[in-house]
């Protein structure tokens, strides 16, 4: 699927082909915490898939809990987060945030991972009262 991304304020704009039928919810305790919220959704571009149109993300590189290095890009203006990809030689592969994609009401999350991670009340949000606005 094409989709196009940028941050928040507009700096960072990108366009990409991801893989819809691989879109994920992670769970794990460093999305959590890198997205400042309960779990955060990505979908993968190969590296050919996947181009800057404006700006240069800011990269910070983390040990994931697989044990990798990871380098996680965001705007260094507004904080969105855009990617994640391996630190270390090869990157072949972008986990685009799909937060930041123009299109992300159409990428639909197959698998969740980490779960053992995942905080307990996520398994219940449909019985949380809503509003249409805040």
């Amino acid at each position: 699927m094409r989709v196009n991304g940028s941050c928040h304020c507009g700096a960072i704009q990108y366009e990409a082909e991801i893989d819809i039928h691989a879109a994920m919810i992670c769970h794990c305790t460093d999305c959590q915490t890198l997205s400042s919220t309960a779990f955060r959704v990505n979908a993968p571009a190969s590296a050919e898939n996947f181009k800057l149109t404006k700006g240069t993300p800011k990269e910070y590189v983390k040990i994931g809990e697989s044990g990798r290095p990871r380098a996680q890009g965001f705007c260094s203006n507004c904080g969105t987060q855009i990617y994640a990809t391996s630190a270390e030689g090869d990157r072949s592969i972008f986990m685009l945030r799909v937060g930041a994609m123009k299109e992300r009401s159409l990428v639909i999350p197959k698998i969740q991972s980490w779960n053992q991670s995942a905080l307990k009340w996520i398994r219940n949000l449909q019985t949380i009262p809503t509003q249409e606005k805040g």
